[in-house]
């Protein structure tokens, strides 16, 4: 029976979705070390080193159905050893020309190359979904570029912005993310056969042709040097995720404030039947983003555990690879999940342009206070038109007044600015800036945006 929520039959869902599990599967990591152990012997065999009837063969055999997997679990008992339990009834599956498979590699060489194949999968997936909720937030922010909303700071009203401005904020970090991803990758996306100690000496003197072919038979790239005890692009890739991980918590942190009661100008997809309590009946809480923002501390708390084990010892160290053997598919699922929610949210988000223009006046026009603050400031200086502002505002949120009103009783600002000006500078719609144009700049760089 599972006992990891990633696994489980019913919750599963919540913390991984079948795409990214299935890639990290215990058959399908199995699979990838054969795929691995057929390209080793194909290399081989196009050396000389093999014969071909015998790489041949062991390509054939190298599927997990035709392995002898509870032979495998008992000899994985008697050996507290990975791969040659595999080796074994991979060699059991060769028949006569089982003695050749495995020649001159390591452990570590079959494990770390069959995981960055599965990383390579991963890379597609977690990027794919991270293109779909560009293109899918760019469609929002086009549509509500104008659509006027407070700009909060420090959890308070600060000066209006527009909600694509916000939308397009998200897409621009979404978009680093991606580059990220793209950077990465080549670094990534290299396998592993070095032999032993990572000198090739098991493989003769053609070692490093053999590396080039195998390498070229998986689609990846070739190491420069051994990286059996460097972990650094493992934990970068668990870091980079842990990142990811941030971004969209950032946005699924954004909802759930917006969607408070008091605030109500956002809400995540609802549909009749979504139940938020099951003692308060009104609920409607943000089950999905506050999912997203949880999956994205479980994301930062492996990143900590991927730094760990970039200290090794000597020229192997596998208290680091069997460290990664947990996190790494883990941080993968999560990841996909953190991405699958996300992308859910967005593509239903319930935007309130209502709400937002009754949030921002609420306030009766005290977030307007810096254009009047610097269209009086050109009469009276900064400073001192910043005191004249500061006291009308104090004063209205006492409750002496409206700030409106408050400022023209005052002959400095009256002297200054007409009835009319102050209603123009108090519109929340005349002082976005340049949101719109921030926008359209954004949308640009997502347009460009290749898959």
């Amino acid at each position: 029976m599972p006992s990891h929520v990633i696994d489980f039959e019913l919750f599963g869902g919540q913390f991984a979705t079948p795409e990214m599990r299935a890639l990290f599967d215990e058959r399908a990591m199995i699979q990838r070390w054969l795929d691995v152990e057929a390209a080793l012997a194909a290399g081989q065999a196009e050396l000389g080193i093999i014969p071909a009837a015998a790489a041949d063969a062991i390509a054939r055999g190298a599927r997990v159905e035709r392995l002898d997997l509870d032979a495998v679990k008992r000899d994985l008992a008697a050996t507290a050893h990975p791969i040659v339990p595999i080796v074994r009834a991979l060699e059991r599956a060769c028949g006569e020309h089982g003695r050749w498979v495995h020649w001159g590699a390591t452990t570590q060489d079959i494990m770390d190359t069959g995981m960055v194949l599965q990383l390579r999968d991963a890379h597609v997936i977690l990027r794919r979904d991270l293109v779909a909720m560009v293109r899918t937030l760019s469609d929002l922010a086009a549509l509500h570029r104008d659509t006027v909303m407070p700009g909060r700071t420090h959890g308070q009203q600060a000066l209006p912005i527009t909600f694509g401005f916000k939308v397009a904020v998200w897409i621009g970090e979404l978009l680093r993310q991606i580059a990220r991803l793209d950077q990465t990758a080549p670094r990534l996306l290299v396998g592993e056969l070095a032999g032993a100690v990572g000198t090739l000496a098991g493989f003769g003197p053609g070692g490093e042709e053999l590396q080039r072919r195998v390498m070229a038979r998986l689609g990846l790239g070739v190491p420069v040097i051994a990286w059996h005890a460097s972990r650094d692009v493992v934990t970068e890739w668990v870091g980079l995720l842990a990142l990811i991980g941030g971004t969209l918590g950032r946005i699924a942190n954004e909802v759930i404030e917006l969607s408070r009661s008091e605030v109500m100008e956002l809400e995540e997809p609802f549909t009749h039947g979504k139940v938020g309590s099951s003692t308060m009946p009104h609920k409607r809480n943000p089950a999905h983003a506050e999912r997203v923002v949880a999956i994205g501390r479980l994301l930062r708390g492996l990143a900590g555990a991927a730094l760990e084990t970039m200290v090794t010892t000597h020229e192997r160290d596998m208290s680091a690879g069997r460290a990664e053997w947990a996190l790494v598919p883990e941080a993968c699922c999560l990841a996909a999940a953190a991405e699958h929610w996300t992308l859910h949210i967005a593509r239903g988000l319930r935007v309130n342009p209502e709400r937002m223009r009754d949030n921002l006046d609420r306030l009766g026009g005290l977030v307007l206070s810096e254009p009047v603050m610097l269209r009086l400031g050109a009469t009276l200086g900064r400073n001192a038109a910043h005191d004249v502002v500061y006291e009308a505002a104090m004063a209205a949120w006492e409750g002496k007044g409206s700030f409106r009103d408050l400022l023209l009783a005052d002959s400095r600002v009256a002297s200054t600015i007409s009835a009319a000006e102050l209603d123009r500078l108090l519109d929340p719609a005349a002082y976005t800036g340049l949101a719109g144009a921030f926008v359209d700049r954004v949308l640009g760089d997502a347009r460009r945006l290749s898959g």
